[in-house]
Formats: C-alpha cells, sequence, structure tokens
C-alpha cells in the first residue's frame, strides 16, 4: 500500500527530532568555539531553545498518536561536519567568529525549511495542536537565525574584513592564530643552489713590462 501524507509528515517529524537532538550536542562546541561574548552567548541561549524544540516535538508525536522515534537526520549532519571542519582551521579569532556564525546559520536556514513544511502540512491535515507547536519552533529558529545575522552586520564582519586587510597591507593588527592540534603548517624551503658551488671574483693581474 503506497503511504500519504500522513506517512510523509511523519517520516519529516522524525527527521526534525534527530536534527534537534544532534544540534543539542553541537551548540556547545560551537560557543566554545567563539571568541565574542556576544556571539557565545547567542549559542547557549539557542541551546536552550533547542532543547524546548526536542520536548515539544515529542508533544507533537503524541498529538497525532505516533511514537516518538527519530530518524537520523543527514541534511543536519552534513552542515555540523562542516562546522567542526572549520573549528579547525587556524582562522584568527575575528575570522574564526564569522565562519562560526556562517555555520549556525546554515543549520538554521535548514530547520527553517524543514518546520515551514511541516507547519503547512500539519494545517493541510488540520492537526492543529501539532501545528501551533511547530510554528512556535520555526518562529524560534528565524529569532536565532536573525540574531546571528544581527552579530555579524553589528561588528563581526567587519573585524574579520579589518584584519584580512592588515594581513594584505603588511601593517599589523591582529595576526595571531589559533593553535590547532593536530595542524602545522610547514615553513618555505630556502632555496637551494642545487649542486653549484659558488666563487669568488678574482681581481686582474696587472701586466708587468719586461
Amino acid at each position: 500500500m503506497e503511504g500519504g501524507l500522513h506517512d510523509a509528515f511523519v517520516d519529516e517529524l522524525r527527521d526534525a527530532y534527530d536534527a534537534e537532538r544532534q544540534l543539542v550536542k553541537a551548540l556547545p562546541k560551537l560557543a566554545r568555539a567563539a571568541t565574542s561574548p556576544k556571539l557565545q552567548t547567542a549559542f547557549l541561549d539557542h541551546l536552550a531553545e533547542t532543547e524546548g524544540h526536542v520536548e515539544k516535538l515529542e508533544r507533537v508525536f503524541a498529538s497525532i498518536g505516533e511514537k516518538v522515534r527519530g530518524k537520523h537526520c543527514d541534511g543536519i549532519a552534513g552542515i555540523l561536519e562542516e562546522g567542526k571542519a572549520v573549528m579547525q582551521e587556524g582562522f584568527d579569532d575575528a575570522t574564526m567568529d564569522a565562519c562560526l556564525i556562517a555555520a549556525g546559520q546554515r543549520g538554521e536556514h535548514y530547520e527553517m525549511a524543514a518546520y515551514g513544511t511541516l507547519v503547512a502540512w500539519a494545517k493541510a491535515m488540520e492537526h492543529a495542536d501539532a501545528a501551533d507547536l511547530l510554528e512556535e519552533i520555526l518562529e524560534e529558529e528565524k529569532a536565532a537565525d536573525a540574531t546571528l545575522s544581527g552579530l555579524a552586520e553589528a561588528g563581526i564582519n567587519q573585524q574579520a574584513a579589518a584584519a584580512a586587510s592588515a594581513g594584505a597591507d603588511g601593517t599589523g593588527g591582529d595576526t595571531s592564530k589559533r593553535v590547532v592540534p593536530g595542524r602545522t603548517r610547514k615553513a618555505a624551503a630556502a632555496p637551494t643552489s642545487r649542486g653549484r658551488a659558488t666563487t669568488t671574483a678574482r681581481a686582474p693581474k696587472k701586466k708587468t713590462g719586461r
């Protein structure tokens, strides 16, 4: 028997449930990697919201008579893997914060798309309680995304750009790099003479008359 919209809704719901649980583990790592106090706070505030999303999704399952169960979310797993790779880079502090914001917003945009679909489907099937809970989560995801955009535009992007310009001009600025275990940069090798012997110039001999 072919599945219908209810089956697709439950499948998407399980995907979202797993995504939120993955984010509960990932957000503290993003907060620790950030140097901006405001960015750290934003990640930790959203962690508390994300824990609430897990609880709300469990209520959504109950409201439609389905067992609470997650389905591995490959989409959010890939986004988190990219964020992990960024944290291994030796960027300066401002650039790292800018990259963490980008990583966080990738996750938010993924979730906004997923919850937008879930809300629309819940309304179409007249699951009023589920739709209300899902819409609450969607609005919190939108707010988290707006917070990250605000932090980027309020100075973090500009600080990262200034550090890049200073480095390019050779005028200094914050050139400190994060030390990342297991990742070292190779020093440029000095040019070699390829085995050629060097000689010193000799002064020409003066001719003497006989």
